[in-house]
């Protein structure tokens, strides 16, 4: 544990991420690669939390813009988020990784009910621990959720992993000239509309002091290097 900077982390990952190849659901590869990469921390001793999106599945708000009611297309985007929750549980079981799923909704079935203390022992006892369903409420992204769940269970850091290698002042998929930020500040975030996560995430991580590092999972040990305070992807933090 002594080469880690971090030792309680929050991971945000997309549901998109999970579709790999696939233009729907769920590419068994794509969790098997989340396992691999994060399991050297695991048995260091590093306590992990996850928080994943439903993209894959279903979004709310292209059922709202396509005409449904938000808040039923968002509950529909939550009961995503625990398909995709119980799909990395498994693999990460299969690989022998102590793994709980805690809903924001209740279903007993399948799941445990989040609640705040019992997330923190799951955490203490190693085992990973991801919080499905978002915040248990609509018009609430992951984002969101993942900056909430990071602050109450008391994360060093919020790590986002996305497509790619950090934060840049415009899109680098479309300009060549985009300019990537080593650090930057949560205002800078807002004010330049840089669309890191959503504003709402992005304030309550700012009010609560919460960093969050933006990186892309593909590549060698990328996760531990994170972990051990590397610099890899772009980190956002107070001013």
């Amino acid at each position: 544990m002594s080469d880690y900077k971090y030792h309680r982390v929050l991971l945000k990952l997309s549901g998109e991420a999970l579709m790999g190849s696939k233009d729907f659901g769920i590419d068994p590869e794509v969790p098997q690669l989340i396992a691999d990469d994060i399991k050297p921390a695991y048995e260091a001793g590093v306590q992990i939390a996850v928080v994943v999106g439903g993209g894959n599945i279903f979004r709310g708000l292209q059922g709202a813009a396509a005409g449904m009611d938000r808040a039923q297309g968002d509950n529909m985007g939550m009961l995503a988020t625990v398909i995709n929750s119980l799909a990395l549980q498994d693999t990460f079981e299969h690989n022998g990784m102590d793994c709980r799923v805690m809903s924001a909704i209740e279903m007993h079935q399948v799941s445990e009910t989040y609640i705040r203390r019992r997330a923190i022992r799951h955490l203490e006892k190693g085992r990973i621990t991801i919080f499905a369903a978002g915040t248990g409420n609509p018009y609430f992204t992951t984002d969101t959720a993942a900056a909430l769940r990071a602050c109450e269970i008391g994360a060093e850091v919020l790590m986002k992993a996305t497509k790619v290698d950090g934060i840049y002042d415009k899109d680098p998929v479309k300009y060549t000239d985009a300019k990537k930020f080593d650090t930057i500040t949560y205002s800078d975030v807002l004010v330049k509309d840089l669309k890191v996560m959503d504003a709402t995430a992005t304030a309550l991580c700012h009010d609560n002091h919460m960093p969050i590092m933006v990186f892309n999972l593909d590549g060698k040990d990328i996760f531990e290097r994170a972990l051990k305070g590397e610099p890899v992807g772009t980190t956002v933090i107070d001013g």
